[in-house]
């Protein structure tokens, strides 16, 4: 029966075949290539516009500031922390104990690192570096006084912002709170820089290789920073078997 059928249908193929004529043939292929055609020029259009999009969209990225990515989660995270005060604050729950349980301990032990490495002593390496470490580590301490920064602002107009024309060096008077401020800052750094300028130990057992005090600080430098490649050397000259 299944025969049967199968090859009814192929007779039915065959006659319709054979019953179409050629024109009717061309016209289907042209009919089947304007289809295919009109396809084609759909999807180049498609393409062409996500193109454009695309472009658009870079040139956007690369007119944004370098550090646009970074600021913009710091502003999504800012906004989610006043989100959760908020939320502590209408619930009447500690802000901060409610954001030290849901930290872990591996998370706070990494925090804690963190900001063991924030500043690190890199120790010294020359004068420029040392003056620069300490003019952030001063400035970083500096709380400036909004209320009176508005005051001479509004005091002052346009030329609070000096140009290379204005003539502001020297017309400005500081107020006596701020001259108590930096005299309490300076008598700060002269206490700590006492504690820090103690004269070290003389060792007795220590061999003698300087002619005076300058020359003996520079041996320790030298020691400090090339001592564990001139070793062997050193012991080769005291032992006299140096080549």
């Amino acid at each position: 029966m299944a025969a049967e059928v199968y090859e009814n249908a192929i007779e039915e193929c065959t006659e319709e075949t054979s019953s179409s004529t050629p024109e009717d043939l061309t016209s289907q292929k042209r009919e089947e290539r304007l289809r295919k055609f009109r396809e084609l020029h759909q999807k180049r259009n498609e393409a062409r516009k996500l193109n454009h999009q695309e472009v658009v969209e870079e040139d956007k990225r690369q007119k944004l500031p370098s550090n646009w990515e970074a600021r913009k989660a710091r502003l999504e995270w800012e906004l989610k922390e006043e989100e959760k005060k908020r939320e502590c604050a209408e619930k009447g729950i500690d802000y901060e104990r409610a954001k030290l349980m849901d930290i872990s301990a591996d998370e706070a032990e990494k925090w804690e690192r963190k900001k063991k490495r924030k500043n690190p002593d890199l120790g010294f390496s020359d004068f420029a570096a040392a003056q620069l470490r300490q003019y952030q580590r001063l400035t970083k301490q500096i709380k400036p006084d909004m209320n009176e920064y508005q005051q001479e602002r509004e005091k002052r107009g346009e030329d609070f912002f000096p140009t290379a024309d204005s003539l502001y060096h020297g017309t400005h008077v500081p107020s006596k709170e701020g001259v108590d401020r930096m005299v309490a800052d300076l008598e700060k750094q002269i206490e700590k820089r006492e504690k820090y300028s103690r004269r070290r130990a003389y060792n007795d057992d220590a061999d003698i290789d300087y002619i005076n005090e300058r020359n003996a600080k520079f041996n320790k430098k030298a020691e400090r920073f090339y001592g564990k490649y001139t070793a062997e050397i050193k012991q080769n000259l005291e032992r006299g078997t140096a080549v």
